[in-house]
């Protein structure tokens, strides 16, 4: 009988083509499930399977546990102290064995361990096609729709499946079973039966990807695509650079007569995509990324990363798009926030800021009107700038005399010096368990404490966009604060 199981292992390995010791392993696993059918509760069971011979033995075992750990399973686990009445130099997660009596192979239900066996089989051919098409290093899956799962795609190449979920797809795209689907390898999971390759046709990744395969220039480094955003199915822009002067980023990709973008519009359903020539100055390639509104004026903030964008009424509706959605993607484009203003807005805000400026020094460093005009003038916007601009930029001031200078630099050192001892004694207000969360920074205290934030539920019951408000983090750092700050909150529910 061992002799023909052997047999049968061999003509199975080689009709199927997978290796002889994953068909082994399927028959252990198969004996083990019939062993444990003889046994009440969760036992654990090992069958060894000689690959020479074809005999086996069978062992119930046990996993070490810590002893103050409670037992989860006691068929199928024990504590340290008694494994090492059994095992003496046993180690906590090592397991201790019994040899039982093995199930004759003739008890087995033959329709059970065929289903194991050929699950195995099915999953080990599944992981050999799966790996096989990997290694190919293609990024674009390329297949037939064959069915819908729960909302989701199957695409289907070659015996390899993927699965394209809804929030992947093109808004108001019309695909049918049967029709030729293009989309990204994102990532491929194991764990999900049957279609472990995620795809997607709305991240920009595969725009990118798209461009690449057609135009040969990108292949070749010629140009680079620097970054892309997407509204799928609608409307995306993309920052080119070149290479070599002698090529034209933007007419290379557009192509003869608009061929090679409209071969991706056509695959994206129509998506049509703005070219944009990538900067290394962020202004001039916010300028480009807002095309094709005409840009009048603009004022980078490099603190808070964005920047105030002027346009006159004839472009301010071209500048945000429907529905906002010019701006928006210039925005993911490009990295920077972006504030779309007209003139009158602008001047408005420029009016407020002076006004803000001027009152700060008027008070903080009792001077009167004329001398904080002066500074605003100048350039100054800030109590450091008057404290610590180099001495000579000051003295250029032709309204200044040394002294006067002298002293408004001594005023700010004061009043700065002022802010940071209140500041600190506001910090010491913080609670210890605020202090101890993870991430949290001497300066991320000083920031919060000036915001009325003192404890750790003070800070769980901030709104993200309020705590970026105050600390100056982006959204993704803040919501990751928040969570930590509201841990507690559900730590006696688990």
């Amino acid at each position: 009988m061992n002799r023909e199981l052997l047999m049968l292992v061999e003509a199975i390995s080689r009709e199927k083509n997978v290796e002889r010791d994953v068909v082994l392993g399927a028959v252990e696993l198969a004996l083990a499930q019939a062993t444990k059918k003889l046994y009440q509760g969760e036992v654990d069971i090992r069958v060894a399977l000689d690959r020479d011979s074809g005999n086996y033995e069978t062992f119930r075992r046990w996993l070490v546990v810590e002893d103050g750990a409670g037992l989860q399973n006691p068929e199928a686990e024990e504590l340290l102290m008694d494994a090492r009445e059994r095992v003496a130099d046993v180690e906590v997660g090592e397991y201790i064995e019994e040899i039982i009596e093995s199930v004759p192979i003739g008890r087995i239900g033959a329709m059970a361990a065929k289903q194991v066996i050929l699950q195995k089989i099915r999953d080990a051919e599944r992981e050999m096609l799966l790996s096989d098409f990997m290694s190919r290093g293609e990024k674009i899956f390329t297949g037939t729709l064959k069915r819908m799962d729960k909302g989701d795609m199957i695409v289907e190449s070659g015996r390899v499946e993927g699965r394209l979920r809804r929030s992947e797809m093109i808004p108001k795209e019309n695909l049918r079973n049967g029709d030729r689907v293009r989309a990204m390898i994102m990532e491929v999971d194991l764990t999900l039966r049957g279609a472990p390759i995620i795809l997607s046709r709305s991240a920009p990744e595969f725009m990118v990807e798209l461009f690449r395969h057609e135009v040969p220039e990108i292949e070749q480094g010629l140009l680079e695509i620097k970054s892309c955003a997407r509204d799928p199915g609608s409307r995306a822009k993309i920052a080119v650079l070149s290479h070599d002067r002698r090529v034209d980023p933007i007419g290379t990709c557009v192509g003869v007569r608009g061929t090679r973008v409209n071969a991706v519009t056509n695959e994206l359903a129509g998506e049509r995509v703005d070219i944009v020539l990538w900067s290394e100055d962020p202004a001039q390639f916010v300028i480009g990324a807002l095309a094709p509104a005409n840009v009048t004026s603009i004022v980078v903030d490099e603190e808070k990363h964005a920047m105030d964008v002027v346009v006159d009424e004839e472009n301010l509706a071209i500048a945000i798009g429907r529905g906002g959605q010019n701006v928006r993607l210039a925005s993911d484009l490009t990295g920077w926030k972006i504030n779309i203003l007209d003139a009158a807005e602008s001047a408005q805000k420029q009016a407020d800021e002076t006004d803000t400026a001027r009152r700060l020094f008027m008070e903080k460093l009792d001077v009167d009107q004329e001398i904080a005009d002066i500074l605003i003038a100048e350039g100054f916007e800030s109590l450091e700038e008057v404290a610590y601009v180099p001495l000579q930029e000051m003295l250029d001031i032709e309204s200044f005399d040394e002294d006067t200078v002298n002293e408004l630099r001594a005023r700010a050192k004061d009043v700065l010096l002022t802010m940071e001892i209140a500041r600190e004694d506001s910090a010491k207000d913080i609670s210890l368990n605020l202090r101890d969360l993870d991430g949290m920074t001497p300066e991320l205290i000083a920031k919060l404490a000036e915001g009325g934030v003192h404890t750790r539920d003070d800070l769980a019951d901030l709104a993200v966009d309020e705590l970026t408000d105050l600390t100056g983090q982006s959204a993704e750092d803040a919501t990751a604060l928040i969570l930590k700050a509201r841990e507690h909150w559900f730590a006696g529910q688990e």
